[in-house]
This record gives structure tokens, C-alpha cells and sequence, in this order.
């Protein structure tokens, strides 16, 4: 029996550079001598994206796609993908072209040779600047220092799945999804296959600063408690410093008696803990706004449609996460 391999490609507004991407995919994808197929996921794309897939479709039924009922987001579009895809081996990537597709025969070798997850690791990035490089290795040196889980250097959603590594993904039920770590956190034998990121086939990232802030900021909170307990810490040392300023201040006074107070100093010390407080006060807020996400219990995604697939049969509502 051929082995079966799908890829998961997660597209928002890709209408312009999906003809060259599937160009380059087809003929890849052809020479593997395996059954293979697309999945696209469509994250409420507001251009002719839908329209597109539908094409494709008509043209070759092993394109297939599903339509989320709105944009949720890409983490969320990759677990849609991973919840429908049904393959032996599951390849996840970019539809802009960023992600080289000539790059897929090396990662199914890879599996073939006993991996269950060969993840990508990027060299470099033409479109990426020098400000963007330098919050990027920010981050994974400051993730690389508090969190448990390490994340692979380089590594971005272009990476194979077996079987058993897409149902461990399944299982995963929390709705912060940090996709990188989750690679990580579930194990398996893993290695890494570095490539040189391509030009962007159309168009520009989605991704801005302040997306990339919120994306940072749910990687340390998913995998990380540091940021909570590092204020237990500040408060005893800053206690006990109240409690050493308070004794040389009262053998000051005993000494030399009492000084005319200092109004900068006093202004200056109440912002400094006042903002100390508000700081703690927002990294707890950070964790709460999770829970409070959790607990809900909606589903991850909703299908707003399905274009050569039918719903998977799991027990349960498609976008329902596991308990």
C-alpha cells in the first residue's frame, strides 16, 4: 500500500501567489511516488483566496481546502489542518512560497529513515530586518532562559508530522496555541533539515510588530511559570532592602537626629513600587486572560466550508479540542 502523505498549508489573502506555489508544489509532490494530497486552510481570506481553492479543486480533486467561518489566526489554521488531515505523514507549510517545496523530498526522506518529526530550521530571510532579526533572537535566548521546553534554533512551521506525531498534536486541548513549542513539548524522534528561506511569491506578511509582540508573548505564558514567580522573589528583596534602609535610617536618626525629608526621593521611590505593582499586576493579568480563555470551552475553530473533504470522524464537533 503507498504511503500516504497530505500538506496542511494555512493561506490568508494568498489568491496572487497560489498559482506559483502550487506550480512548484505539483511536480514535487509527483516525483515522491507516494499518495499525496493538499489541504489548504482558508483563514477568512478577504480576497479572491476561496474562489481560488474552489479552481483548484474543480481542476485536480487532491487539492482540497476548508474554509474557517472567519480569521482565527494562523496557529489555529494549523490545527484545523492537522484535525482534518488523515495521511500517514503530514507536511505543514507556507503558501507564499517562503517555504521552498523543493525542500520536501529531503524531509520525507528523513521520515523514511525512522523520524517522526523533521522540522525545518531557516538560514536566513531576504524580506527580515535587522530590528526583526534582533527581537527574534531576543526572544528565543529570553524563551531559551525561563522555559522548560526547547525550541529547535531556526525552526518555523515548515515541518513533516508521522502519524502518531499529528495525533499527539490532536490532543492537545488549550486555545493559546503556540505551535513551535508544541512541536517540541510532544517528543518523539525528532531532527532538523536547515534550508534558505525563498522570496515571498506576492504580497507582504500579515505579521506585524504588535502580532509578533501578542505571538511572544503566548509562547512564554504557554510554556513558562517564571514570569509569575520571579514577583515573590522581587518582593523579598525589595523587603528586605525596606527592612535594611529602615534600620540605618533609625540609626541616623538616633545618631544625628532628624533630617528634613526629601520630597523627590519620596515621589520617586512611590512611582518606582507603584509600578512595580502594576507590572505584576499585568503579567497575572496575562495568565487570568488565558484561564479565563480555557474555561469557556468554545471550539478552537468553526467551518464556515469544505471543499473536498468530508468533516473527520472523531466523536466529536470539528473545532471541539479534547478535555
Amino acid at each position: 500500500m503507498a504511503e500516504r502523505i497530505t500538506v496542511v498549508v494555512p493561506v490568508f489573502n494568498e489568491a496572487v501567489g497560489l498559482p506559483l506555489f502550487v506550480q512548484r508544489l505539483t511536480p514535487v509532490m509527483e516525483g515522491l511516488g507516494v499518495d499525496w494530497s493538499v489541504l489548504f486552510v482558508n483563514d477568512g481570506s478577504s480576497d479572491g483566496t476561496l474562489e481560488r481553492l474552489k479552481r483548484l479543486n474543480e481542476e485536480d480533486p487532491r487539492f482540497t481546502a476548508i474554509s474557517l467561518s472567519r480569521n482565527f489566526g494562523k496557529e489555529t489554521a494549523i490545527a484545523a489542518g492537522l484535525h482534518y488531515a488523515a495521511a500517514d505523514a503530514v507536511i505543514l507549510m507556507d503558501g507564499d512560497t517562503q517555504h521552498p517545496p523543493e525542500m520536501i523530498p529531503a524531509f520525507v526522506e528523513r521520515w523514511r529513515a525512522g523520524y517522526e518529526v523533521v522540522l525545518g530550521s531557516r538560514e536566513g530571510m531576504a524580506e527580515e530586518g535587522a530590528l526583526r532579526r534582533f527581537y527574534s533572537r531576543g526572544f528565543h535566548a529570553l524563551f531559551r532562559l525561563i522555559a522548560a521546553t526547547r525550541l529547535p534554533r531556526g525552526a518555523v512551521d515548515f515541518l513533516l508530522l508521522d502519524r502518531r506525531a499529528v495525533d499527539a498534536m490532536n490532543r492537545l486541548g488549550e486555545r493559546s496555541r503556540f505551535s513551535k513549542g508544541l512541536y517540541a513539548w510532544i517528543g518523539f524522534r525528532q531532527t532538523t533539515l536547515p534550508f534558505a528561506v525563498g522570496g515571498r511569491a506576492a504580497g507582504h506578511s500579515s505579521f506585524n510588530f504588535r502580532r509578533l509582540l501578542h505571538f511572544a508573548v503566548d509562547g512564554i505564558v504557554s510554556f513558562s511559570t517564571v514570569p509569575l514567580k520571579v514577583w515573590s522573589y522581587l518582593g523579598l528583596v525589595v523587603s528586605a532592602f525596606a527592612m535594611v534602609y529602615a534600620v540605618l535610617f533609625l540609626i541616623r536618626t538616633l545618631v544625628s537626629g532628624t533630617d528634613q525629608p526629601g520630597f523627590p526621593s519620596l515621589i520617586v521611590s512611590i512611582m518606582f513600587f507603584s509600578g512595580v505593582q502594576l507590572i505584576s499586576l499585568g503579567v497575572l493579568g496575562e495568565y487570568v486572560a488565558r484561564i479565563y480563555e480555557e474555561v469557556k470551552r468554545r471550539p478552537l475553530f468553526l467551518i464556515g466550508e469544505e471543499i473536498g473533504v468530508s468533516e473527520p470522524k472523531q466523536g466529536r464537533r470539528v473545532g471541539d479540542m479534547p478535555s
